[in-house]
This record gives C-alpha cells, sequence and structure tokens, in this order.
C-alpha cells in the first residue's frame, strides 16, 4: 500500500527530511535528495516575515523542480496572519504546505507560535483551518507530544486537526519542555497510529540516527513513514541506507571518501549559486566537520576550510583531503 498526501503518492514507506532551521535550504535538500530522500520540507517561514515581505522570509520560499514533492513549513501566533502567509506561500508552488506546532525555541514558542499552541488547543484548530481554507494544496501538520509531561494533549490534536482536513501528521516524540534532550518517546505515536478515527498518515519524527533503529521502530511503532532531521547533516546517504536495509535486511557500505569530497562540493557549489560567493562559503562552514566525520586528524584540514574564503583554494584542500586520506580504512570500518 502507497501513503498518500492528498493525490502525492510517496510510496510504500516514505522518508520525509526534517525542517530544520538553518539546515534545510535548497543545497542541503539538493544533496538529500540525491541520497534518496522522498519528501522534503523548507526551513521554517515566518508568517509575519512573509506578509512584511522580509528578503529572508521570501528567499525561503525558493523552490526547484528536482526537490518535489516539496513543503513549504510556515509558522506564526495570529490566524489572520497565517491565512495569508497561506495564500503568499501557495503562489510560490509547493506541493504541499506544513504548518509547525513543533517548534520549541525560545523566539518562537515564547512569541505564542510553534510549540506554544500545544497550550492552546482551541486556537491550533482555527489556525489550521484559516490554513485549510486558504489553499488548494494539502495541508500537513508538525507537532509535539504536548507542551510538558503533564499535558500530553497529541491524541486530541491529531483527532480534531485531521477533522478539519490536514492530510498528514508528523510527531516528535518529545515534548516542548524536553527540547532536543532525553529520549524520543515514540508509544503515543504508536497509540494514534491505532485509534480507528485517525485515517490520515502518521509520520513518527526523534532520534532516528541509524537503519537498524528505522528498521525496528518501523515495526514497533506501526507508523506510515519516518522523518530524519540532524542525522542527515553530513550525512545524506541515510535515506538510501535505510531504503536499502528495509529491501534486503543488509547493510549499504557506507559512502567512499570520494562520494563524501562530491557531495561536500556539490553541496559548497549550490550553495554559492544559491546565496552567491561570500554568503554561500560562509554558511557552508557548519558543514565540513560532518562531511568528515570519522577522518583521524581532520581537525587542522576542518580550521583549514572554515577560514578559507577563496573559492578555488577551498577546492584544493579538498583534493588534499582526497589524496591524503585515499589509502584510510572506509569510515563504516572506522566508527
Amino acid at each position: 500500500m502507497s501513503v498518500k498526501i492528498g493525490n502525492i503518492d510517496l510510496g510504500e514507506f516514505p522518508l520525509l527530511l526534517a525542517p530544520m532551521e538553518d539546515v534545510s535550504d535548497p543545497p542541503f535538500r539538493y544533496v538529500c535528495k540525491q541520497g534518496g530522500a522522498d519528501l522534503m520540507y523548507t526551513e521554517f517561514i515566518s508568517s509575519e516575515g512573509l506578509i512584511r515581505d522580509a528578503a529572508k522570509s521570501r528567499q525561503k520560499l525558493d523552490i526547484f523542480e528536482y526537490e518535489r514533492p516539496i513543503g513549504i513549513q510556515i509558522f506564526g501566533s495570529d490566524i489572520e496572519s497565517m491565512r495569508e502567509a497561506t495564500e503568499i506561500a501557495t503562489l510560490a508552488g509547493p506541493d504541499i504546505m506544513d504548518i509547525n506546532y513543533g517548534c520549541p525555541v525560545k523566539n518562537v514558542a515564547c512569541r505564542g507560535a510553534g510549540s506554544a499552541l500545544l497550550q492552546d488547543i482551541d486556537k491550533m484548530v482555527k489556525m489550521t483551518e484559516a490554513v485549510v481554507k486558504a489553499t488548494h494544496l494539502p495541508v500537513t501538520v508538525k507537532t509535539r507530544l504536548g507542551w510538558d509531561d503533564n499535558t500530553k494533549n497529541v491524541e486530541e490534536v491529531a483527532e480534531r486537526l485531521q477533522d478539519i482536513g490536514i492530510q498528514a501528521l508528523t510527531i516528535h516524540g518529545r515534548t516542548r519542555a524536553q527540547l532536543y534532550k532525553g529520549e524520543a518517546d515514540w508509544t503515543l505515536i504508536r497509540e494514534i497510529k491505532r485509534n480507528p478515527r485517525i485515517k490520515i498518515p502518521v509520520f513518527g519524527n526523534g532520534d532516528v540516527d541509524s537503519v537498524e533503529k528505522a528498521a525496528a521502530w518501523r515495526m514497533e511503532y506501526e507508523v506510515d513513514g519516518i522523518m530524519i532531521g540532524r542525522a542527515a547533516i553530513g550525512y545524506p546517504w541515510i535515506f538510501r541506507e535505510v531504503k536499502h536495509f528495509f529491501k534486503t535486511g543488509e547493510h549499504l557500505p557506507g559512502p567512499t571518501l570520494d562520494e563524501r569530497i562530491v557531495a561536500c562540493r556539490t553541496h559548497l557549489d549550490k550553495s554559492i549559486e544559491w546565496k552567491g560567493p561570500k554568503l554561500g562559503v560562509f554558511e557552508m562552514r557548519r558543514h565540513y566537520a560532518n562531511y568528515f566525520k570519522g577522518l583521524p586528524d581532520f581537525k587542522s584540514y576542518r580550521m583549514m576550510l572554515v577560514k578559507e574564503e577563496n573559492i578555488t583554494v577551498i577546492h584544493q584542500i579538498l583534493d588534499e583531503v582526497a589524496e591524503k586520506y585515499e589509502n584510510v580504512l572506509p569510515f563504516s570500518e572506522m566508527a
């Protein structure tokens, strides 16, 4: 059975790339799509920023044909602003409109947006209804288990949001109070999947960082798909590895050094293409360490890559890395 959001067929068990602030931009999404992601979302976009025509918010609406299916994720605390932002985002031509009711960070939650809406389900329902009515696109939602351990209300959220027309729900297995600490708990996600009233796809998110975990949790928690976030940073191959394991029960060999260098270069080139040379080089700096995680004595190269501003020199440093480490064991054997 294929999983569908509206008319979008995502295959039997889709793997989704999580929307991550300052990470899930088009250059990063490009390498994740090549790595096998089935559905991706933009970084979350402020509804107020879109209405004010803020350059940073507008730029986040950039989507490309090769990314499809792609969802635009918006957040906000004002219902009318969210309705207007939905109309603006719809014009950018995504396949899906997603609402963020999960972001736990202070400057979002303390302004009444993101996971703060878990404290006011009635308002969440009204806001979601306004978004559903403002677009012809399927609307999905990403949220958490609840505000804290005493208010795990995601079961009520799932039923009420399905009733007003959302077409899929992603649940991060933590409360807002947990932020990203402790372990994600997917047991409530399974309860929602088992609720006979719930007909929409339910995706699990939180702590999936290995093929074994993805396979075990797929069975244990009965979800329709898995959303992967932090584990894909610097390792876009996680999607293809999980899929291969599902299909064969065997581990796909990890990426070679050459594959890592190619992905890193591609990410850099796309970053420069999208953001311009200065910002493109600057924003790539946070990714180098992740692409080469596990290489012995890599620190000096990381420092060079992080300091260098000249694009040609950066490519020369990557050439040097390729040469120096060509006879080193595969990463999977070093890990």
